[in-house]
């Protein structure tokens, strides 16, 4: 099945839509936080623990899945969904990023064929194309598949960025030429990088060639607030309506509310695990460190009112405890607070929509969440 968008509601003061997105795996609301299991797994969590945080779609990567156990083995399991026990709706990343990421030199990796790796894991050489993409993605059999791009570095020149931009495009049409799973649906993926006339013609074609759902990729990489929030606004006013727009590997919360008032469904990333690995939490007064000396002694909650199982069952000295100690169950409660914390969130704005009072929830919000102490 396809997945379905339906537009429930538009605040009246701002591009913020509150809507429902049918998938496979049951229909759920937007905007959505997604949290990344990037192998098969959210870092250090059982899918019990997310579903407890109301979590619905969750991520998968395709290159690093493709590297092990390897799609045929995940195929030959059932799929991702009972491969890794998860009975919500899995959206897999195409491995562009990895493009970003892993191709040092990037004229001479990234060809029309499509990027030569070398393998993160022992080094041999990898070729991941359009279609080499599609084909690992059927076989993980996730509900949501993403077309193969180039993450655009930034800062990048106009000429780079133009040739990427429309290569990004030819394998887009490519990528759709080879995707044969009738159960899943296939995201296409604004690029463009900081180029107002570049991300205007990625959505134009981007949306002519025709896909189940948009992405915005390219942001929250490297640039400041205000290059980004630009280039959601030039992708994102060609993109149609009635269907889901996703903007990529965004998470803190400020840009969550930025993107949810420019007309953003779906959000993604990895730094609710990651920043609880090294000891920081979500809060709605800021991000708290919980190494902190000064929570030696606070037998309070990570936060108060907050209702996922850290908050319910212990208190910041304990997970300071844990955390100083090298203890790997303070990760992993930091992890389920600030997963919860997201998703609470995204509920959160969720009602603000409806009531048309987003702008006045973002202020406040705003407002209490980059208070410094003492303010």
């Amino acid at each position: 099945m396809k997945v379905q968008y339906t537009l429930l509601h538009k605040d009246q003061h701002t591009n913020a839509r509150y809507g429902s997105l049918k998938t496979n795996h049951g229909t759920y609301e937007t905007p959505m936080f997604m949290p990344v299991g990037t192998l098969a797994n959210v870092k250090t969590l059982v899918p019990e623990e997310l579903k407890a945080m109301h979590s619905a779609i969750i991520l998968s990567n395709t290159y690093h899945l493709w590297l092990r156990p390897g799609e045929d083995v995940v195929q030959k399991a059932g799929g991702l969904h009972a491969f890794m026990h998860y009975d919500g709706p899995i959206l897999t990343d195409s491995g562009g990023f990895q493009v970003f990421s892993l191709a040092k030199n990037k004229k001479k990796d990234i060809t029309e064929e499509g990027v030569h790796f070398k393998s993160h894991l022992d080094g041999r050489n990898l070729l991941l194309t359009p279609e080499k993409s599609m084909e690992i993605q059927n076989k993980l059999d996730s509900d949501i598949a993403m077309s193969f791009d180039e993450c655009i570095p930034y800062p990048a020149d106009y000429e780079y960025t133009k040739k990427s931009t429309e290569r990004t495009i030819r394998w887009a049409k490519r990528g759709k030429d080879a995707f044969h799973n009738e159960k899943q649906s296939l995201f296409g993926i604004v690029q463009g990088g900081a180029y107002q006339d570049l991300r205007h013609y990625s959505a134009k074609e981007t949306v002519k060639i025709g896909f189940d759902g948009y992405a915005i990729g390219g942001t929250s990489v490297g640039e400041g607030k205000d290059v980004m929030y630009q280039m959601i606004d030039d992708a994102i006013l060609y993109l149609p309506e009635e269907k889901p727009r996703y903007l990529m590997g965004v998470g803190d919360p400020v840009d969550i509310l930025e993107g949810v008032e420019r007309g953003v469904d779906l959000f993604d990333c990895v730094l609710p695990t990651r920043i609880a690995r090294h000891g920081n939490a979500f809060t709605k007064n800021g991000k708290i460190n919980i190494k902190n000396a000064k929570y030696k002694e606070d037998f309070t909650p990570l936060e108060d009112g907050c209702d996922c199982y850290t908050c319910q069952n212990y208190t910041k000295a304990y997970v300071r405890h844990l955390i100083t100690a090298n203890e790997s169950l303070g990760g992993r409660l930091l992890s389920i607070h600030n997963i919860r914390f997201l998703i609470r969130l995204v509920e959160e704005i969720r009602i603000a929509i409806q009531e048309d009072r987003f702008t006045e929830y973002k202020k406040e919000f705003i407002d209490r969440y980059t208070k410094k102490e003492g303010d």
